[in-house]
């Protein structure tokens, strides 16, 4: 075996976890893959002799890579329309594919990722790493150009933010579907007062259209509001379709057997509690929908 195959076989044992690492960075899949292929190819150039811990090294080179990628974001204002969602992770109703077990791992719901949107590049960081990956913040702190005690209180301030707002649905994910059903039956008939019954009071709805559609970027609260907008899109000819979005129950929605907008509904409580629609069709044309032949 050269040293290149003995390489490239080492980073393939870390290939998920690096993933995992990077989609919760940067809540999205194809950015992801791109930093997990920049740590291989900054691995493929070193000296392999001279890294002493590979796992460590890499999760840094990774991390790194991804909040360049961060920042360059914000530089760049790619995301001029609010709210922006991540990326989800998309299975069939019944089932999750194997190869998306390890980025929804400790149940990263699309919910956690839409708070992780809201903050900053260090702070990011400093959460993932820690608090999701168990990286010590000695380690941290030269990432973010920080001492350790800074890098602590980043991770502080963010872990305030995520605990600040409920991203857990209910365990049950039978239990979701039928809140989800009633929600969608009641849409389809018409009957508002029962639409407005499946919804908590409090409920926020996000939707992303991107530039092709920046009508539907908005930010909706309160279960009247987000009633009447589903009564309005009830109009609308969507096939809907059910799935697994980031391990809770989702719905794929698709028109003249396209798909449409992605939606992950976290149920708490038995109420629909958040609603976040991704609907840019640029973005749903690059996710892997492995249920995809099962949309007709």
């Amino acid at each position: 075996m050269s040293e290149q195959d003995w390489l490239a076989q080492l980073f393939e044992e870390h290939r998920r976890r690096l993933r995992a690492v990077a989609y919760r960075m940067l809540g999205s899949v194809s950015e992801a893959d791109d930093a997990v292929q920049e740590a291989w190819l900054r691995l493929s150039a070193s000296e392999p002799g001279e890294i002493e811990n590979l796992s460590g090294w890499l999760t840094t080179v990774v991390a790194r890579v991804s909040l360049n990628m961060l920042r360059s974001r914000a530089v760049r204002r790619e995301e001029p329309l609010s709210p922006r969602l991540p990326d989800p992770i998309v299975d069939r109703a019944d089932s999750v594919d194997p190869e998306h077990e390890a980025l929804l791992a400790d149940s990263v719901g699309l919910a956690l990722l839409v708070v992780l949107e809201t903050l900053t590049p260090p702070e990011r960081l400093a959460f993932v790493l820690h608090d999701m990956f168990a990286v010590p913040f000695e380690q941290i702190a030269p990432l973010i150009d920080r001492s350790p005690q800074a890098a602590r209180q980043l991770a502080s301030r963010a872990r305030r933010r995520v605990r600040a707002q409920p991203t857990t649905p209910d365990a049950d994910v039978s239990a979701q579907r039928e809140v989800v059903d009633a929600f969608l039956a009641a849409a389809r008939e018409g009957d508002f007062d029962a639409l407005v019954a499946t919804l908590d009071p409090d409920v926020v709805l996000h939707a992303d259209g991107g530039t092709a559609r920046p009508a539907a970027s908005v930010q909706v609260r309160g279960a009247l509001e987000v009633a009447r907008r589903a009564a309005m899109w009830s109009r609308v000819d969507l096939v809907m379709h059910p799935a697994l979005v980031n391990g809770a129950f989702g719905v794929v929605a698709t028109l003249n057997g396209a798909v449409f907008s992605i939606a992950s509904v976290i149920v708490r409580n038995g109420k629909i509690a958040e609603m976040d629609f991704l609907a840019d069709p640029e973005r749903l044309a690059r996710l892997d929908l492995t249920m995809r032949d099962n949309l007709d």
